[in-house]
């Protein structure tokens, strides 16, 4: 008896151990290689990001690993994620399981207390305080001040010229808007000590999270404490003037934060949230729209039909226009071709090339485990340039966006999709349609260079995009 019970356990021992490691390998991580600790393939992909060569970088990876794969980037294990069901998953699994949070080197710079990195209570909260100030009906009364600051600028480092180079203007352009509407900061010494340590801010975002002197990183680390520094003061100076009724709550994005009060009567945001989503704003409104403008005016230039139908319908508005007069919510609204044009290229040449989500808790996607803390990486252009999705991607065509239906859901994602669209999609829309009716009308131009780009990690046109400009009559 005690030798069959001996046998026994002896059988049942081994089959326990094999159901149990069938068990787990049901959790089975994604193939690929986190490659060496802390680097892993960061070096690679920036470099692959820096060539322009990115997407086919991926897709490499999608014939060698299949369609989920795992490696490290930015110091963080990472899945890469791509199509539909990929970018539906990303944008609509609820905030529990999936959080906004990014890689370490972007929420050092932009900051611990930024939308991205928090929970769901926090994340609706913030969320919120951002849409009072950047949803349509709250954006329409600052058509007006765009419409100026566009002009003064245009009058400034255009008329006259005979050459400019478009993306650091646009970047100029952009960053005074932003200076304008989220801060009510005024042109002068102030706002360009802001725009220098914004700009080397935002250089280390997509860094190896490496704190050493002399790093891209260090120097954003440095810049990011400055800029923050910076807001506060401006926080408190707007406080003061609330305080004083000098200013109004719709006044900026500012004056907005401060006065939002929860039940208690207290400012709905801690001081920190106002700083660093005030910094999240800023980032998503500077590249954005500046990179669409000024890769607008390149494919405008190499699409000579879409150009001759976007400038009459801009001329369409401005005859009905009287000298001087601002342009206006109603105006925008007719401007339906004008933004196909830009939807197609947003499709083509995506500001972002793709974003990190991380997941909360142990989760399953495409029949693979993806572990609790680890990064998901989701890039536009896997759907962007699908070809059963937009038949002759590589093909320049606004019409693919002539019923908005035609479109699948979640195959055309800038701004992202569903529920998790970015807050600032509208802000972004207007400033575009504005800066391209005052160009188009006012000059012609042709390019000064060839049509490559890289990315860093926003994408940079060859040179800056210079280009030849004349004014029009």
């Amino acid at each position: 008896m005690n030798t069959l019970f001996a046998v026994f356990l002896f059988l049942l021992v081994p089959l326990s151990l094999l159901l149990r490691r069938r068990k787990k390998s049901s959790k089975r991580l994604p193939p690929g290689s986190l490659g060496l600790p802390l680097i892993g393939q960061s070096l690679d992909f920036l470099r692959a990001m820096r060539a322009n060569t990115a997407e086919k970088w991926l897709e490499q990876r999608i014939r060698k690993y299949g369609p989920v794969s795992k490696l490290s980037l930015f110091g963080k294990p990472t899945v890469f994620i791509h199509g539909q069901a990929a970018n539906k998953f990303v944008f609509t699994t609820d905030g529990s399981t999936i959080s906004s949070q990014q890689a370490e080197s972007t929420k050092r710079i932009l900051g611990e207390r930024s939308i991205f990195e928090l929970s769901i209570e926090d994340h609706k909260r913030v969320r919120s305080a951002l849409m009072l100030f950047l949803k349509p009906e709250s954006l329409k009364q600052y058509v007006g001040k765009m419409d100026e600051e566009i002009r003064k600028h245009l009058e400034m480092h255009w008329h006259g010229k005979q050459q400019v180079t478009v993306l650091p203007l646009m970047k100029n352009l952009t960053f005074n808007i932003i200076c304008s509407l989220l801060f009510g900061l005024e042109r002068g010494i102030r706002r360009e000590q802001f725009v220098e340590c914004f700009q080397t801010m935002i250089e280390g975002m997509w860094s190896v999270p490496v704190n050493f002197p002399f790093t891209r990183y260090n120097s954003s680390l440095k810049a990011s404490k400055r800029v923050q520094n910076m807001i506060k003061e401006l926080i408190r100076e707007k406080r003061l003037q609330l305080e004083q009724k000098t200013a109004s709550p719709q006044h900026d994005l500012i004056t907005c934060f401060l006065s939002i009060r929860n039940d208690e009567g207290k400012e709905e945001l801690t001081e920190l949230e106002m700083v660093h989503n005030v910094i999240v704003v800023m980032v998503a409104g500077h590249d954005t729209s500046s990179v669409l403008i000024t890769f607008l005016l390149q494919l405008l230039a190499n699409e000579p039909v879409v150009y001759a139908a976007l400038l009459q319908e801009q001329e369409e508005i401005a005859r009905r226009k009287s000298a001087g007069e601002f342009l206006t919510w109603e105006d925008l609204a007719k401007m339906k071709y004008t933004w196909r044009v830009a939807q197609e290229t947003l499709r083509i040449t995506p500001p972002v090339f793709g974003t990190f989500r991380t997941a909360l808790k142990d989760i399953e996607f495409g029949g693979f485990h993806i572990p609790k803390g680890w990064q998901i990486l989701w890039v536009a252009p896997m759907t962007h340039m699908d070809e059963s999705i937009f038949p002759e991607p590589a093909k320049f065509d606004p019409s693919r966006f002539d019923k908005q239906a035609s479109v699948p859901p979640y195959c055309f994602v800038p701004f992202g999709g569903g529920p998790k669209i970015c807050p600032g999609y509208e802000f972004a829309r207007i400033e575009t349609l504005i800066a391209m009716h005052h160009i188009v009308t006012q000059f012609t131009w042709k390019l000064c260079a060839d049509n490559h780009f890289s990315r860093a990690p926003m994408p940079v046109p060859t040179g800056g995009l210079p280009i030849e400009i004349k004014p029009r009559t």
